[in-house]
């Protein structure tokens, strides 16, 4: 189940080994499916939005009581998603384009212990793409609630799986931190570059 605790391990797997100086290599094509928990799998909402997303991000995960951070490149355009990752220094370690088609992943590691793009995605989806386009594809009794500053995944029982807290930014709503308890991590989201 560790290998599913996605922005941790890829944080902790990408900045903790070397990044090797060969261009990357690895294109795979996989479904558009991720973990909500353990056991707990869901398709993804289509990448389309009407409005657009372009971000420059800087996630820093903190599970263990240790922190690791990674800068993020969010694009959507109503097509597709594209999501890249630097290291610190500004190194691509992975890049990511999600269509129609699914997901399309080039990492400059390519190892077991990097977890699938599609956990990736699933959390900044859950942040950004509207509660109509999620809600259909959760399990039955599974919910995504929206008040005000904050939005709540809650499975079937009614406990909190996945907290997102926002900021309001002039006209925009952004999210700030991403909580998730079924894999026992906390990312903290600033804006950059906008």
């Amino acid at each position: 189940m560790t290998r599913h605790l996605f922005p941790l391990l890829l944080i902790l797997t990408l900045l903790s080994g070397c990044v090797p100086h060969q261009a990357m290599k690895t294109d795979n094509i996989t479904p558009a499916q991720a973990w909500l928990r353990p056991g707990v799998r869901v398709n993804l909402p289509a990448p389309a939005r009407d409005t657009p997303v372009n971000q420059q991000q800087l996630l820093s995960a903190t599970a263990q009581g240790k922190t690791q951070s990674l800068l993020v490149l969010l694009s959507a355009d109503g097509k597709s998603l594209q999501l890249a990752g630097l290291s610190p220094l500004g190194i691509r370690l992975f890049k990511l384009t999600y269509d129609r088609q699914g997901i399309h992943t080039e990492q400059a590691i390519n190892s077991d212990k990097l977890p699938p793009a599609s956990q990736v995605l699933a959390d900044i989806m859950l942040s950004y793409w509207p509660i109509s386009h999620w809600q259909p594809l959760l399990p039955p009794g599974w919910k995504l609630d929206d008040a005000g500053m904050r939005r709540v995944l809650s499975d079937q029982h009614g406990q909190e799986v996945t907290r997102i807290d926002y900021l309001q930014r002039g006209s925009q709503r952004q999210p700030v931190s991403i909580t998730q308890r079924a894999f026992h991590y906390q990312i903290t989201i600033q804006n950059v570059g906008n």
